[in-house]
């Protein structure tokens, strides 16, 4: 892969049984609590998947709108549905399986001939989205036990 261009590190402890504090590196970003739903957890925050599904939504989103921006395309108030699957993989473990988002730029009829680039292009920049699409590599160690 290429020379990373930044970095960051994020906090996790839990508070009791599925339920997990995060804390963000920069100042002023509240702590967010994560929690799995019943019958694991207490639906006390969301959980992993709909972070990621949220997470999902919100680059596509912000990309849209960073497009159409540069373009000088007005937009109304950006708003977007995200709909996940969770399905079951052959060793019957959870898995995303499907996710679904619709954007509603609320572009008046006026600029959309102006914001076709833009709905060729946005996905694009999506760090999120693509960054899923093609799969990341991921590490993991369990201090401990080696």
């Amino acid at each position: 892969m290429s020379t990373p261009v930044s970095e960051f590190t994020l906090t996790l402890d839990q508070v009791r049984d599925y339920e997990f504090r995060v804390r963000f590196d920069k100042e002023g970003l509240p702590e967010l609590i994560m929690d799995e739903p019943p019958p694991l957890g207490r639906d006390a925050g969301p959980s992993p998947a709909r972070l990621l599904a949220a997470a999902i939504a919100n680059c596509l989103s912000a990309s849209l709108v960073f497009c159409t921006r540069r373009a000088r395309v007005e937009l109304g108030p950006v708003h977007a549905e995200v709909r996940m699957q969770i399905v079951r993989n052959q060793e019957k473990r959870l898995r995303v399986g499907r996710v679904e988002v619709v954007i509603d730029p609320n572009i008046a009829a006026a600029g959309r001939e102006k914001a076709r680039h833009c709905l060729e292009i946005f996905e694009d920049f999506c760090i999120v989205t693509q960054s899923v699409r093609q799969g990341i590599d991921i590490s993991v160690s369990v201090k401990g036990m080696t």
